[in-house]
């Protein structure tokens, strides 16, 4: 199920956001890249359409992937 990030309180998307980023290990290649600014880059992406949060009942798990996955695109 598709959580809507609007939806969400600020503080709490924040704080997925961070949980996300810091699990994922996100690649930057050689250049330093702030934890603020993996947060901002992700909330960019949500908010672009390129990215969404999905709940799993199945795991109980809440997580973030590309928007492609949803697309039912032939």
């Amino acid at each position: 199920m598709i959580i809507p990030f609007r939806e969400l309180p600020a503080d709490t998307l924040t704080n997925l956001i961070e949980h996300f980023v810091l699990q994922e290990g996100t690649e930057y290649g050689d250049r330093e890249v702030s934890l603020e600014q993996k947060v901002f880059e992700v909330k960019q992406q949500l908010e672009r359409g390129e990215a969404v949060i999905v709940y799993s009942e199945l795991h109980d798990s809440v997580n973030i992937v590309p928007a492609g996955r949803f697309s039912h695109k032939p």
